[in-house]
């Protein structure tokens, strides 16, 4: 015990120490309500430490080894061009891109302008030094820190990251792709990304998150979203990420839907060596929907555990929910999504469903599909799949002469096409296939 929180100590004067230097860099903009923010937050960090097995939410997942390393703020990452980004950016989106280095917004890697009719998609940074009335407003008002340690050391030293608004009545046609890269070749960083996205009543837009990586190296990113769907919005958003599997991934991304909105999410996941997402949908008016779909692939001693909750506070919604897995070697994977019902959420239609497919004896998969219903009349249901490969199916494609490799790999990639059908953007639903069909050869 002593031990234990000795290391919980020194943990503690770690990041604190960072946030001295941090606030030192930021000369006069430390004097803006935003820093005040950032103090109370590290202030939370503090009391609450990092989470340990022994906390429920927790307890399949070990984030110790996180903190093991000594991560440096920043780092100045320089000469990269636009062909040593090329193969991250999926085909289409060469003139609709932003680019952030670090956690920092690149302009230079960055190709997007702004259509007319007042859509804004620009660095966050830049947008709170303007004194931007809409991030006045909603940052950080729907990712809470009080309870969640990772928001908490997101929030303290959060800089920059995307802010996106698209106004009432406004159709985004083309979607936008937002390119996170770590460039960690001189050594650990610590990156915060946070991400502010506001869709007006009637607006619709598609956005799709990728992070990746320059080298094989160590880093955390610690990312936080905020999603506002006004009135009758519809947004999709998918997210890949593939990073280096010496890094650490914590995402939270929190959602509010308003009156008739539209919410659908892709979460990809095929990198970093332990991977930790939260997302939390509010359900805060009636005739909302909120589709979320997800895929992981962990090999090696991955760790990928995938945290959701659909809150229905509201009558007449509706959600579905789909997440399929693949582990081999020694990997883990952990799946926990629950859907709560509050007593005033009558005629809700919630489904929810897991699989995940074990291709070794050594692979872990933890699933705990939850409902809480407080009201009476609703239609819910929710499973959890784990299982291997279906021997007759693969017998059958060996009959017609498949080699045992190439029937495997079709075999795995019909388990995951469920997923990527859904997805409305070819671009990125066929370079995945491929890039998955790929690894499955492998």
């Amino acid at each position: 015990m002593k031990n234990k929180i000795a290391q919980h100590e020194q943990i503690i004067d770690f990041w604190t120490s960072k946030f001295e230097l941090f606030e030192g860099s930021l000369n006069g903009s430390s004097n803006l309500p935003l820093h005040r923010l950032r103090k109370a937050a590290l202030e939370k960090f503090s009391s609450l430490g990092i989470p340990t097995t022994r906390q429920e939410e927790w307890k399949h997942t070990n984030v110790a080894p996180i903190f093991k390393h000594e991560y440096a703020l920043t780092a100045e990452s320089t000469g990269i061009r636009p062909e040593d980004i090329a193969s991250f950016v999926f085909s289409g989106f060469e003139q609709n891109l932003l680019v952030f280095v670090n956690g920092k917004f690149s302009a230079a890697l960055s190709t997007f302008d702004a259509p007319a009719h007042g859509v804004q998609a620009l660095s966050l940074a830049e947008a709170v030094n303007s004194g931007n009335a809409l991030v006045q407003e909603h940052l950080s008002r729907y990712a809470r820190f009080e309870q969640e340690p990772f928001v908490a050391l997101n929030t303290a030293f959060m800089e920059d990251g995307l802010f996106v608004h698209v106004p009432d009545n406004t159709v985004l046609q083309a979607p936008l792709q937002v390119l996170h890269l770590a460039d960690a070749r001189n050594g650990a960083l610590y990156i915060t990304p946070r991400n502010l996205i506001l869709l007006g009543k009637n607006s619709q837009a598609r956005l799709v998150e990728s992070y990746y990586s320059l080298a094989d190296a160590a880093f955390f990113n610690n990312s936080v979203s905020e999603v506002v769907l006004g009135a009758n919005a519809r947004f999709e958003q998918t997210k890949v990420q593939d990073a280096s599997k010496s890094s650490y991934h914590v995402a939270m991304t929190q959602v509010w839907q308003e009156r008739d909105s539209n919410f659908t999410s892709f979460g990809i996941d095929l990198g970093s060596a332990i991977v930790r997402n939260n997302l939390h949908v509010m359900l805060n008016a009636p005739g909302s929907e909120t589709h979320l779909y997800g895929f992981f692939l962990g090999t090696g001693t991955q760790l990928i555990d995938n945290h959701t909750l659909i809150d229905h506070a509201q009558p007449q919604c509706e959600s579905n929910e789909l997440y399929k897995g693949i582990l081999d070697d020694r990997a883990r994977g952990v799946f926990n999504g629950k859907i709560m019902v509050r007593r005033d959420a009558q005629k809700t239609n919630a489904y929810q469903d897991s699989k995940c497919l074990l291709l070794t004896n050594e692979v872990e998969m933890d699933a705990k599909p939850q409902l809480e219903i407080f009201a009476d009349d609703v239609k819910c249901s929710h499973g959890a799949t784990v299982g291997q490969l279906d021997a007759e199916a693969l017998f059958y494609l060996r009959s017609r002469g498949i080699a045992l490799e190439m029937a495997n790999s079709l075999l795995r990639y019909a388990f995951a096409s469920d997923v990527f059908e859904k997805m409305s953007v070819e671009a990125v639903k066929n370079k995945l296939e491929a890039i998955l069909f790929e690894r499955f050869v492998d």
